[in-house]
């Protein structure tokens, strides 16, 4: 990596963790300077304002999240052809990534925008829900593929069963804050894990295993 990019990735990494800190607003250029090391031309070198330094942190942390998704529900289908159970153990391996971070979840970035949505333009706004869409078009995808094999037992608009992983983990990442619980949140997505699992349980096998 050139010189440069490690001093882009570094006041990145720095922005991240002040950002899901303290939140945007309580995140200075300043203190980010001072953090890094770097002049002040040296950060204006690599971002104009705070609203660029928020849409590349924005886009860094979507792309990671991405390509999260993707390594572990390729494993998942990898190791699973039918979609049912290659998407509980997607769920599974998700919950075992985020039981290893030691301090829990930092927090997520595209949240912590919509929460300070005034502060940000239209195309960072704009980047944001694009992001929630891309997510519910991934589990959508899943979920299609199971109805196409199983009949659930509640009927449910598929794009609001795709878009409940999302705030399962949403939810959990606040929840595992407020409570100061880091294992909250893979808690809350094998609790999800359960509730799709019954979801397409046939009837009669639900009521031999109550």
């Amino acid at each position: 990596m050139r010189k440069g990019e490690e001093t882009r990735t570094r006041i990145l990494d720095v922005a991240e963790a002040a950002v899901l800190q303290k939140g945007f607003g309580g995140t200075s250029i300043e203190e980010l300077i001072a953090e890094t090391g770097i002049t002040k031309s040296g950060f204006f070198y690599h971002f104009r304002d705070k609203n660029e330094l928020a849409k590349a942190l924005l886009n860094r942390y979507i792309e990671n999240d991405e390509r999260i998704y993707d390594e572990i529900f390729s494993r998942a289908r990898d190791l699973m052809d039918d979609p049912l159970q290659s998407f509980l153990l997607g769920l599974k391996l998700l919950s075992e990534l985020l039981s290893d971070l030691p301090n829990g979840h930092p927090g997520c970035l595209v949240a912590t925008i919509c929460y300070y949505e005034r502060l940000f333009d239209r195309e960072i706004q704009e980047i944001n829900r694009q992001a929630a869409l891309t997510w519910r078009r991934r589990f959508r995808g899943m979920f299609d593929e199971i109805f196409a094999v199983y009949t659930p037992r509640e009927q449910f608009d598929v794009d609001q069963l795709a878009d409940m992983v999302s705030t399962v983990i949403e939810g959990g990442i606040v929840l595992s804050k407020a409570l100061k619980e880091p294992q909250s949140l893979p808690g809350q997505i094998l609790v999800f894990r359960s509730f799709v699992k019954l979801l397409f349980q046939p009837v009669q096998q639900a009521r031999a295993a109550s």
